[in-house]
């Protein structure tokens, strides 16, 4: 029989225990590629893993000193040297290189299984399978706007995460 004032196992919380959680997270795909966005403020500490089918991510928020910790099983295969990340003050933005460009992920994750801190970008979500290449501009306004955002010195997303349509050109603009 438990005494009275003893405590169990289960009744202590460490720090780290009790402040840990997943980042809510927002994502949409591409052709070659698929955006996933970690909505958090202030981040530090940011550590991004990127593997064949598996995504890893985790960070501390400054504003709120919390820790969060994100795992992900892909859908598809991804081109993990080739996949990167660019931290900002709002967010962390994960650039994924489909290892099959043109193949679209009807969901980020191999399980159907709803995820309450992943939701779909709309925003930025396109029905790209049915559309022809010409209509990119939103994507490219979107490209120079990351790339204009500041944050941590990586290569350019827009150059390092181009679909595997080479043949694309930019059009002229409007007179």
């Amino acid at each position: 029989m438990r005494h009275l004032y003893q405590r169990s196992p289960w009744d202590v919380a460490t720090k780290e225990t009790a402040t840990m959680q997943a980042a809510p997270a927002k994502w949409y795909d591409r052709r070659g590629t698929v955006f996933i966005e970690f909505c958090v403020e202030d981040s530090k500490d940011v550590q991004v893993k990127f593997d064949k089918s598996k995504l890893d991510f985790s960070c501390i928020s400054l504003t709120d000193d919390i820790k969060h910790h994100n795992t992900v099983d892909l859908f598809g295969e991804i081109d993990p040297k080739e996949s990167k990340h660019r931290r900002t003050d709002r967010s962390v933005l994960c650039c994924l290189l489909k290892a099959e460009a043109g193949k679209s992920w009807p969901r980020l994750t191999k399980d159907k299984t709803k995820i309450n801190w992943l939701s779909v970008d709309f925003s930025n979500w396109k029905d790209w399978e049915d559309d022809s290449d010409e209509d990119l501009s939103s994507f490219d306004k979107f490209s120079e706007m990351m790339n204009n955002m500041g944050g941590d010195d990586l290569p350019d997303l827009d150059e390092e995460c181009e679909s595997a349509d080479s043949d694309d050109e930019k059009m002229p603009d409007l007179e």
